[in-house]
């Protein structure tokens, strides 16, 4: 193992970014709630991984409460412009949803979403836990090997908006470790601090529209005023004595539990988890959870077969039959994860996103708001479950899945994008079939499935025979086939934390 896990009687915080996970472990201590403890860590990653899961992005988060043994889900999704229609793209001449842009944006979720989830389950005051955030917006940081690397990536893309120049290339950073400082992070999380919806009723709400409207007149101010996050109740299947929860429709995790169902009964564990026929077992899976997917999964109210029949075995082995193939585009992304379990044994499982690194690359200048690409998943087949329209919401890639089994509960989670369940489904069979330790599982081989390629990508360590290898193309182990993080709760109120050598991560709890 490359990464020693964190293990605590009292709480435990994972995240991608050491300064989050220590600004949250800074607010257990204070007797802060996992939810108080979240809201500071989800701040903090939009300041230091601004490229992942900024402001201008969405939030998910299934929340353990231990006291009621309930889980709950908040949807910090967002919704089409009321102006942007499958008329006013092709009038524009795209004959398919741009990847960036303008019309790649969709209403911003996170703020809201945090938010809401803190006004249910926080236990300390709302500007108490944005103090260290808004230290670090106004002091600055040393830059990450990640946050600098993607900015050398996409500095192109970044130098043609006035309002990602501004944010990100005003300052020449030469190498990670160099300090960066974006005055706009103080000025949004000072208002922020005082008032949330202003992100939504106020002066940022006001900059966001006129700054958009600059580009074409898609966006008005009742679309930022209208939006509001939404609880709903997660999924679940059983998996052989395991009980697994994902989140609903917009979401991707009814795939995740698709998958695990079909899995369940084909006797994969017989096979090593470095083998080629272990591969091919779950491949055959893969495409049809990802056409079921692909056919039926969107924003709910325009969904066809409602979420709770969606993972019964009749619906399963109904569709199993017809759904050989997909036809969306099988597409990365950019995404961050992180999980908190309190003393008192309740959990976040938080995961929050612009979908591509930057997103849109567009940025509201006086409030460094960064806007998410994720209308990009809009299909502009008027039959397409994800057809666009004024005020929906796209088939989201977000979710994490929170496993109960016997007294233990594992939250856990990754960037992947549309590859996400893929690589969920490994790392859960990881612990649950094959018995590995956690931080073993996180750091095993992975391997991916481009659908719309019918191509293998596979991490060194998966074995390959030679017959094979045309379909499979070979990665060096450590790539970004995912950043994964999991805490546990174990019997005896013993908490353990485990990040991905893949990443920056850092398990943090009290000793």
């Amino acid at each position: 193992m490359f990464k020693t896990p964190f293990y605590s009687r009292k709480n435990i915080v994972v995240s991608e970014n050491p300064y989050a996970s220590y600004h949250g472990l800074k607010i257990l201590e204070m007797g802060g709630s996992a939810v108080d403890a979240a809201v500071s860590i989800s701040f903090t990653l939009a300041i230091t991984l601004p490229h992942l899961g900024g402001f201008g992005g969405d939030y998910f988060a299934l929340i353990y409460d231990n006291n009621r043994d309930e889980i709950y889900f908040i949807n910090g999704s967002g919704y089409a412009a009321s102006k942007l229609s499958i008329d006013y793209i092709m009038d524009k001449g795209f004959q398919e949803m741009p990847t960036h842009g303008l019309y790649s944006i969709t209403i911003p979720g996170f703020v809201d979403a945090v938010y809401t989830m803190w006004k249910r389950f926080g236990l300390i005051e709302w500007p108490k836990i944005l103090e260290k955030p808004t230290k670090i917006a106004e002091k600055g940081f040393p830059t990450s090997y990640t946050l600098f690397n993607s900015i050398v990536k996409f500095r192109e893309h970044l130098e043609k908006d006035q309002g990602s120049r501004i944010t990100y290339l005003s300052k020449e950073i030469n190498s990670p470790g160099n300090m960066i400082k974006i005055p706009a992070y103080h000025r949004i999380l000072t208002r922020l601090s005082e008032d949330p919806r202003d992100f939504y009723e106020g002066e940022i709400m006001e900059k966001m529209v006129s700054y958009l409207n600059s580009y074409d007149m898609i966006f008005n101010e009742e679309d930022f005023k209208r939006y509001h996050s939404e609880w709903d109740k997660p999924l679940k299947t059983p998996y052989k004595d395991k009980v697994i929860y994902e989140m609903p429709p917009n979401t991707q995790g009814a795939t995740t539990l698709h998958i695990l169902k079909m899995l369940e009964n084909t006797g994969f564990e017989e096979y090593t988890p470095d083998s080629w026929e272990r591969v091919e077992t779950f491949l055959k899976t893969y495409e049809t959870a990802y056409c079921i997917r692909d056919k039926f999964i969107g924003d709910p109210r325009y969904m066809d077969i409602p979420p709770s029949k969606f993972l019964s075995n009749d619906f399963l082995e109904k569709t199993k039959e017809v759904c050989t193939s997909i036809h969306r585009k099988n597409i990365g992304g950019d995404t961050t994860y992180y999980a908190v379990i309190d003393s008192q044994g309740n959990i976040v499982s938080g995961i929050q996103s612009l979908f591509y690194s930057f997103g849109s690359y567009l940025t509201e200048p006086n409030y460094g708001v960064t806007f998410n690409s994720r209308a990009s998943s809009f299909s502009l087949d008027r039959e397409d479950i994800n057809s666009l329209f004024p005020g929906k919401k796209p088939l989201h890639t977000l979710s994490s899945p929170l496993i109960f089994e016997g007294d233990k509960i594992i939250a856990h989670g990754l960037s992947g994008g549309y590859y996400r369940p893929q690589l969920h489904t490994q790392i859960i069979t990881d612990m649950l079939d094959y018995n590995m330790d956690p931080q073993e599982a996180i750091e095993y081989p992975r391997f991916i499935w481009k659908g719309n390629e019918d191509k293998v990508i596979v991490e060194e360590g998966i074995s390959i025979p030679s017959s094979k290898i045309k379909k499979a193309s070979i990665v060096k182990y450590g790539s970004r086939l995912g950043v994964a993080a999991t805490a546990i709760l174990y019997e005896d109120d013993v908490k353990g934390g485990y990040v991905d050598i893949r990443g920056e991560g850092l398990a943090l709890g009290e000793a």
